[in-house]
Parts: structure tokens; C-alpha cells; sequence
């Protein structure tokens, strides 16, 4: 195998691999809502009906007509009468006409004539008492023939509502027919909740593509095996298929491969033909044992589109697309395997479902505690674990609620990541970072 000729710069090489994918729709499949947590939608959900489909109130209070409150104040309250309560979950049977209200509690209907809701907390009850005017008996008259029944109610108002405050018209969320959820969209919580808000109770998802790992090498054993000198458990098949499940997508492994280049070649092809996209882990750096190239350009074509990326850790991967599916050759040491793979695999995997916007990878910014050298013109990534900065103060804007430290430790150390929080990306054209910069921690 020849030495690398030209190294690609990541993003490059992501949009190369990326570009020979064919497009077009994923496959989809019918699941319950309830269980589509994560998955990503294969086509629109719309509305079968408005949201809410009732006027509704926001707060605990009274149903008013809004013009009966225009011009009251703390100062200067009105006086409305009590007419009724609305019962919740179902229409409340009454109007309220001009002068009244009725108490209302939140999620409540509007009774007819209502347009605005009063918070709770800027009226009170006030007890009833005969309307002025009204005769309270005289001669020639018995106390029952003049004693008028107790009058309703009144409710002092402290605070004038406009019309429609605190309350919720017929499809203020959503319209009947409208497009909710779109095609490719990642399913949350709040879209299930959403989803079950409209009694739509099933959702077409793109269906997890399976993706190949195969891993090779004379020396790997399976873990449950005792190592002899020489051979070391394999990682990367455990690591990558937890990878893959997190990223959306469905692991197949293939076993162990032994250095032999027709053994290789004939499980890669059944790998792809059994999988939307294939990963080789080890074997793909160069040396005269390397057999990851040549087997995958046995694949189909085009075969192999990048063969070096200018990153460390994770120089000799491989990216290929044979006959329409990836293939990626990843070095074999575990922390640049996951590394590279959170470059290139996590993409590859959100393009095959369809995903409308890459999920983003949540970040922070910290302090760094110490200089981290750094060869021009290559991107590396280095693990650093997050420390609670007690110098930290966020009335000033120059210091950071964290500090990041610097995890230094070999590519074949999978501890070294377990132990990490995050990873800072040191660009091509930066020569190191030194002690005390700001830098970017994407978290793991």
C-alpha cells in the first residue's frame, strides 16, 4: 500500500463522501407515537383538526366581556356580577351578558359573550346586597311579599383586560389541515406531546438503516475471550454499534476478520449487501498488512473517494460510496475510531434518514488550563475534561464558568476518552492553543 499522496481536510472530505451518495427518500415504516422518540419523520404531519378547538382560558379567573373592565384600576375598580362557574370538560351551558362574568378555571371554555379572561389575582368577591333602588318592604305589605331573594355576587375588578387576553381562540396554535411537523424532522418529546394534542397516534419514520462493522486484525479477540500475549479485546465493534444506535441507525456486526485479504473482501460483500452502509475498523492504516483499500475497491463503484484526512487522531481513514452505499475504513485504535466516526459516520447515517437539519452537537466554551502544541496545517482534536472555574463570575464577561483540561494520553487509549467531557477542535491554521484561551468544547 503506498503512502498517503494527499491528505483531505475534514470537511472536505465529508462533503465528498456526502456528495456520492445517491439522494432520494428513505425507506419509512408505520409506528406508534409513542414510541417515535428520536425518530426522524418520512413525511408530513398535518393537523386533522384546529388546536385548540375551543375557546379556552390561559389562567384560573373570570370570563369577561373586555368592554365591561375598559377604564378600571386599583384605584377606581368595576363591579361585575357573578353569574355562574364554567364546569371543566364540557360546554358551560350559560352567556355572559353585559355586566356579568363567571368564574373560570385554566383550560377552561369561554361561555358565549366572554372575549377575555381576568387573572384571579386582581379581583375579589365581593358578598351580595340588594341593587340599589330596590324596595325592602313598607306598610301594607308582609316580609315575604317584599323580601327579595339574595342577589348574586359581585366580583371587584383591580385591572382592565383587553380583548382575547388570556385566553386562547379556536386554532391560535394550530389550524386545521396546517403542516406541524415536517419531513425529516428528529421526533422530541415536545413533538410527541404535540402529535398526541391532535390525536394523531401513529407517525411514518424513516426506518433505521443498518450499518455493516467489521473488524479485523490477527491480534483482536472477542472479549469474552482471555487474551494470550500479543492480542487485545475488541473495542470497536461495542463502541461504534452504541455509536450507531445513538446516531439513529441500527448496528450489524460481522465478527473479527483475520489479516487475510479474501476472507475480507468476501465478508465486505456481504456486509454491503446485507446493509445500507458498511464500517471496517483497523486495517486501514498504511502498511504493508493493509488490505482495507483494495478490499473495499472490490466493492463497486466509485470505490474509494478519500484515502488520508488531515486530522489527528484518525490520519488513515478511508472514505468510499460503492455502488450508491458508504464504506468507511476507520483506523483501529479506539479513540481515533470514535473520533473519526463522530466525523464522518454520525453525517453519513443522518443523510441516509433523511434528517432536514444535522442534529447539532452541544458545545460549551472554557478556559484552557495549559498549552496545547499543535503542527500547522492539520486539524486535531484533543480530549479535555471540564473543571468547575470557582474564579468565575458572571458579572464578568472575560472569565468562563468552566476551565478545560487537557487529557493527554496515546490513540489506543479508550480510557482517555472515557475519562474526557469534550473535545476542542485545533483549526489547520493554528500552530497550538496556549493556556488561558477560550476555546470551543464540543461534549461527548
Amino acid at each position: 500500500m503506498p503512502e498517503f499522496l494527499r491528505l483531505s481536510h475534514t470537511n472536505e472530505a465529508l462533503q465528498t463522501l456526502l456528495r456520492a451518495l445517491p439522494e432520494g427518500n428513505p425507506s419509512a415504516e408505520t409506528i406508534e407515537t409513542a414510541d417515535a422518540l428520536d425518530r426522524i419523520l418520512a413525511e408530513d404531519v398535518r393537523a386533522p383538526n384546529p388546536l385548540p378547538e375551543f375557546t379556552r382560558s390561559t389562567v384560573d379567573g373570570y370570563a369577561v366581556r373586555a368592554r365591561d373592565t375598559f377604564g378600571v384600576s386599583e384605584l377606581l375598580p368595576g363591579y361585575l356580577t357573578l353569574s355562574g362557574e364554567v364546569p371543566m370538560g364540557t360546554h358551560p351551558g350559560f352567556a355572559v351578558t353585559p355586566g356579568s362574568c363567571a368564574l373560570i378555571h385554566t383550560g377552561g371554555m369561554l361561555p358565549d359573550g366572554a372575549d377575555a379572561v381576568v387573572m384571579i389575582e386582581n379581583t375579589q368577591m365581593i358578598s351580595g346586597e340588594v341593587p340599589h333602588g330596590r324596595s325592602q318592604g313598607g306598610a301594607g305589605t308582609t316580609a315575604d311579599e317584599h323580601t327579595d331573594p339574595v342577589p348574586a355576587p359581585k366580583i371587584e375588578i383591580g385591572r382592565a383586560v383587553a380583548e382575547g387576553e388570556n385566553v386562547l381562540r379556536i386554532g391560535e396554535d394550530v389550524a386545521a389541515d396546517q403542516v406541524v411537523l415536517k419531513t425529516g424532522k428528529l421526533v422530541r418529546p415536545a413533538e410527541i406531546g404535540g402529535c398526541m394534542a391532535l390525536g394523531i397516534l401513529q407517525l411514518r419514520v424513516a426506518i433505521k438503516p443498518i450499518i455493516g462493522i467489521i473488524s479485523s486484525g490477527d491480534e483482536v479477540i472477542s472479549p469474552n475471550e482471555c487474551p494470550r500475549m500479543g492480542q487485545v479485546r475488541d473495542v470497536n465493534s461495542y463502541s461504534l454499534a452504541a455509536l450507531i444506535k445513538k446516531a439513529g441507525g441500527k448496528p450489524k456486526t460481522y465478527g473479527i476478520v483475520p489479516d487475510n485479504l479474501e476472507m475480507m473482501k468476501a465478508v465486505a460483500l456481504r456486509a454491503i449487501n446485507e446493509c445500507a452502509a458498511v464500517i471496517i475498523t483497523a486495517g486501514s492504516s498504511a502498511s504493508s498488512r493493509d488490505m482495507t483499500d483494495e478490499a473495499i475497491s472490490s466493492l463497486g463503484l466509485p470505490g474509494v473517494l478519500v484515502h488520508g484526512v488531515n486530522v489527528r487522531p484518525g490520519k488513515p481513514t478511508i472514505l468510499a460510496v460503492c455502488n450508491g452505499k458508504a464504506v468507511i475504513g476507520l483506523p483501529g485504535n479506539p479513540v481515533s475510531a470514535l473520533v473519526i466516526a463522530g466525523l464522518f459516520v454520525v453525517p453519513m447515517i443522518e443523510k441516509l434518514l433523511g434528517l432536514n437539519i444535522p442534529h447539532p452537537h452541544p458545545y460549551i466554551m472554557a478556559r484552557l488550563t495549559m498549552n496545547v502544541p499543535s503542527q500547522a496545517g492539520r486539524e486535531d482534536w484533543i480530549t479535555v475534561k471540564l473543571i468547575d472555574n470557582e474564579k468565575w463570575d458572571k458579572r464578568n464577561k472575560d472569565k468562563t464558568c468552566f476551565l478545560a483540561e487537557p487529557i493527554f494520553g496515546k490513540s489506543n487509549l479508550i480510557f482517555s476518552l472515557s475519562a474526557a467531557d469534550g473535545l476542542v477542535r485545533i483549526p489547520p491554521d493554528a500552530t497550538g492553543v496556549s493556556a488561558g484561551e477560550i476555546v470551543e468544547v464540543v461534549l461527548i
